[in-house]
């Protein structure tokens, strides 16, 4: 574990003092585009973020592999490489995308292409547990379709939801934090070398996310862009990929018996790893609706609207803040509460819990004006917008009585005061005779 720690720890830091200097980059370089229709900032705010993540990947990787605990995975296993080749390649197609606008199908190409690096060099799915079958080994071409298809549909689902401040890296350092969870459980607790590649990878890109949070956080200073999103979308399915198409569920059976139940044990996990519909379950299902949605109009499926979840959140009344905070509840909510059940799926308290959770959430979700307030004996160590406001003594404005109004008489320009007081002592009933001032 403290090999891990250590390389997230790296890994965070490269990318949180990189990113300063990346943003002076991307101001010099123009790489700060135009307030567009669909987003909800108002001040340009530079791009190219994804350049520190990606050092920061690298920085990780370099760590990991001199580490003596670490360094097997580099050495029994390929993926490590077929992770950064196909990174370097995606992040390379973000970069430019952030200074010049590609077009939707080049990025889209580019995303194959990475997806199809990868499984030249070993990083495929080779098997799928399917339910009351057992494990169902895949034909070359089956695993190249599936795990393009997955790549595909990750990276643009971590895009389509970055459309917040903090909200996109959020989401995916909690995904990767259960990822590394269940995997780290394989590999120590089952003894699963195979497991090794994905524990890392998910480490890595949880250092990544925590490094870039604190210059993306409302309001932003820098934006992680295509070059990040695309990156960070990439790593989360090269993870699944690796934690689902590479361990064989066969090996489990020494443990719960026979193949067909560890299959069933592993199920409330394996199953939404392959696609992955529960640990990414938010940004997949936006990605869904906007497919939907935008096709509905006739429209192009890649074309930019104001309809995604977060948008709905923000037009219902939530805050910025808010809104990313409800984001990252039911993400949280979703990822842990399917690896506690598949732990232990037959516990009830676990069930009954996610309910109770799920219930919260939509009191807040349906709240969107209401805002906490700290005790009183708390508001010196909450932040100010917790505090209850005091209440300030406005003084009544002073109303003068008209005789006192009577006895201003303008000003001519050009007189000064002495001129008015001489005036008004050798017409002293000029008002009131009438004549006009």
């Amino acid at each position: 574990m403290r090999d891990y720690l250590l390389t997230l720890c790296v890994t965070a830091a490269v990318t949180y003092l990189l990113t300063g200097p990346v943003r002076k980059f991307a101001i010099a370089t123009g790489a700060m585009p135009e307030i567009r229709a669909r987003d909800v900032h108002r001040e340009p705010t530079p791009r190219l973020g994804g350049i520190a993540m990606f050092f920061g990947l690298c920085a990780g990787l370099l760590v990991a592999a001199h580490l003596q605990n670490l360094s097997s995975v580099f050495e029994l296993s390929n993926e490590p490489r077929a992770l950064l080749s196909g990174a370097a390649l995606i992040w390379l197609i973000g970069v430019l995308d952030d200074k010049f606008e590609l077009d939707a199908l080049i990025k889209l190409g580019a995303q194959m292409i990475s997806a199809g690096v990868m499984v030249a060099q070993g990083l495929t799915i080779l098997w799928l547990p399917i339910p009351g079958v057992g494990t169902v080994a895949l034909t070359p071409w089956q695993g190249t379709l599936l795990t393009v298809a997955l790549v595909v549909l990750t990276i643009n689902a971590v895009n389509f939801v970055d459309g917040l401040d903090g909200l996109a890296a959020g989401m995916v350092c909690i995904a990767a934090a259960a990822f590394f969870l269940y995997a780290y459980r394989l590999w120590y607790g089952y003894t699963i070398e195979a497991a090794a590649p994905a524990t890392l990878f998910a480490a890595i890109l949880m250092g990544m996310c925590l490094g870039f949070l604190p210059h993306n956080m409302h309001p932003a200073r820098i934006f992680m862009g295509d070059s990040g999103s695309m990156l960070i979308g990439l790593i989360l399915a090269a993870s699944a990929i690796s934690i689902t198409g590479q361990v064989d569920p066969d090996v489990l059976k020494l443990f719960e018996g026979s193949t067909r139940e560890a299959t069933h044990a592993a199920l409330p996990v394996f199953i939404p790893l392959v696609l992955p519909l529960t640990i990414i379950a938010i940004p997949m299902a936006d990605l869904i609706l906007a497919i939907v949605r935008r096709t509905w109009k006739g429209q192009s499926p890649f074309a930019a609207d104001r309809g995604h979840l977060h948008h709905r959140l923000l037009e219902i009344g939530h805050s910025h803040s808010r809104a990313v905070l409800i984001m990252y509840f039911w993400s949280a909510l979703i990822a842990f509460g399917t690896l506690a059940y598949s732990v232990h799926s037959t516990s009830m308290w676990i069930v009954l819990g996610v309910v109770a959770l799920s219930a919260i959430g939509l009191v807040l979700l349906l709240l969107p004006r209401f805002s906490p307030r700290a005790p009183r004996w708390a508001e010196s160590v909450v932040p100010p917008r917790y505090r209850r406001r005091k209440r300030i003594s406005v003084p009544e404005p002073v109303v003068e009585a008209p005789e006192a109004a009577e006895e201003r008489i303008p000003v001519p320009a050009g007189i000064n005061g002495a001129t008015a007081i001489g005036n008004r002592a050798r017409f002293p009933d000029r008002r009131k005779a009438g004549t006009p001032s």
